[in-house]
């Protein structure tokens, strides 16, 4: 640090920083932005997306002291009466056990093993991954919550935290299941449900202060960061070019398109979607140290983005930032935008010409969702009310009912997640999808500004923001399709819940 402070490069960097510092308080553009701040602000408060917004609705509002509220929650936590019931009957047995304890203790760092179980998740080969393994995982530490809850009175299932919707969703998926044209064939895929679900209610239910949820997230992350490396290390020695993945004329002379442990590139870059913003939301809140590996992990996975050549994980990405900068402080954007444009002709001439092929329709893959979105048109006249059962497996046999696309093939799925739900459930299951989505964006929104603690409001900024992103990306992709990304979907999704309930501690302290 002393030779840092003697260095006369650093002492000019630290004069230029103090001079800009100081001239930027001092200028009128700070003012007139202060000003324009405030009148949007204004502007914003009295409008009617504002009003939607802040509006609490009537289902939301009164689920949490309803009676089919507390109905299922109680269902719910059956297994957390039971354990805490065996406890209080052999509890001198259970305090003197070591084994006991040790589970007992286990349990009580739920949000440990679960941020342990994302990554092995993450960092596991593709060749080496089971998907039943997911659900295993989270089952696993399911058991450990519920005997850690034994000898804790307040520990329980937070199934209220998760909303009415949450449970409708929930619902179809299960009428989904039943009303399947294969029922066999849809049971796995209830399997995948079951498990995103299952991460939804731990993340909230086993986070309990902000320390816990960094934690989590980042041993995440630190999954991902080796995700990142060793897709930087396949950028670097290169893999081989798949034609299917890219359009061979349009994109002459790009190379192969990396995809880590994660088999397609497209599944890759989705990943590094969800999490590297809450990789940046962890860059800000922790100390030196913590900023410098966080700060490696975000340019392994900037990099590896890159190497994907995922052109719509590029655009949810960015969403991704600009929200989150949006939420922080809106007036980093425009910056932020202009330094992106600035930097597009630095890019490398792959990358850069990759870019200029959004919104090709010449471009082959572009033609192909087209063709597959025809093909989706014709089932959905058929079986747009009730859906065809849950799955892209079933989908994928009904599809077959139908003529080709354009290179003699079938389509394996829709492309597209929201017209997916809607095929395989139904037009009710899609409107409860929808209205889950929607609600938890706004409660993440309505938290943010209401949270005291910066390092939660960071943390659910760069959330939401990574939800967003895949949101938008869902429009061109079926990003469930690997399941995998299905579960960090969800578990992104508990991490909105957790910071949300985080912040409406201190307020619900107050009420009791």
């Amino acid at each position: 640090m002393t030779i840092a402070q003697n260095s006369i490069f650093f002492r000019l960097l630290m004069a230029i920083g103090c001079f800009a510092s100081q001239a930027w308080r001092g200028s009128a553009l700070r003012r007139g932005m202060d000003g324009l701040a405030r009148w949007a602000g204004r502007q914003v408060r009295g409008s009617a997306v504002c009003r939607f917004l802040w509006r609490e609705g009537r289902i939301p509002q009164s689920w949490p002291h309803s009676v089919a509220c507390r109905l299922f929650t109680g269902i719910l936590n059956l297994p957390c009466a039971l354990v805490k019931w065996l406890y209080q009957l052999g509890r001198k047995v259970w305090e003197t056990s070591l084994f006991c304890r040790f589970l007992a203790l286990a349990g009580g760092g739920s949000f440990f093993f679960l941020g342990l179980f994302m990554m092995v998740m993450l960092m596991t080969p593709h060749g080496m991954w089971n998907n039943v393994y997911g659900l295993l995982g989270t089952v696993g530490v399911l058991a450990l919550f519920v005997i850690g809850g034994a000898s804790r009175p307040k520990n329980r299932l937070e199934l209220d935290r998760l909303g009415p919707y949450m449970i409708f969703y929930m619902g179809f998926i299960c009428a989904a299941l039943a009303g399947s044209l294969s029922t066999h064939m849809s049971l796995r895929f209830f399997a995948f449900h079951l498990t995103g679900f299952l991460l939804v209610l731990l993340v909230v239910s086993s986070v309990h202060k902000y320390e816990q949820l960094q934690l989590m997230v980042a041993l995440a992350v630190l999954g991902l960061s080796v995700a990142a490396l060793y897709g930087c290390y396949q950028g670097y020695v290169g893999v081989d070019i798949v034609p299917s993945q890219q359009d061979m004329v349009l994109n002459a002379g790009m190379p192969g398109r990396v995809y880590s442990f994660f088999d397609n590139p497209n599944n890759f870059a989705e990943q590094l979607v969800m999490l590297l913003p809450l990789d940046l939301a962890l860059f800000l809140n922790a100390r030196w140290r913590g900023k410098l590996f966080a700060l490696l992990s975000l340019c392994l996975g900037v990099a590896a983005i890159g190497f994907t050549y995922g052109r719509a994980s590029w655009i949810g990405l960015t969403l991704a930032v600009v929200i989150f900068l949006a939420l922080l402080d809106w007036r980093f954007v425009p910056l932020v935008l202009v330094l992106g444009v600035a930097a597009l002709p630095l890019l490398p001439e792959t990358i850069y010409n990759r870019i200029l092929t959004i919104g090709n329709t010449q471009d082959t893959s572009t033609r192909y969702r087209f063709e597959i979105y025809a093909t989706t048109k014709n089932l959905m006249a058929d079986h747009w009310v009730r859906g065809v059962g849950l799955g892209s497996d079933v989908m994928k046999q009904v599809f077959q009912t139908y003529p080709t696309i354009f290179d003699g093939s079938y389509p394996i799925h829709t492309h597209n997640n929201y017209l997916q739900m809607w095929g395989e459930t139904g037009i009710l299951g899609l409107i409860s999808f929808l209205a889950l989505l929607a609600w938890q964006v706004k409660s993440g929104i309505r938290a943010f500004v209401h949270a005291g603690d910066k390092r939660v409001r960071r943390m659910l900024a760069a959330a939401v923001g990574a939800f967003c992103g895949i949101l938008v990306i869902g429009l061109a992709e079926y990003t469930w399709f690997y399941p995998r990304n299905m579960f960090t979907y969800w578990f992104l999704f508990g991490v909105i819940a957790a910071c949300v309930k985080l912040a409406r501690q201190p307020r619900e302290g107050r009420a009791s």
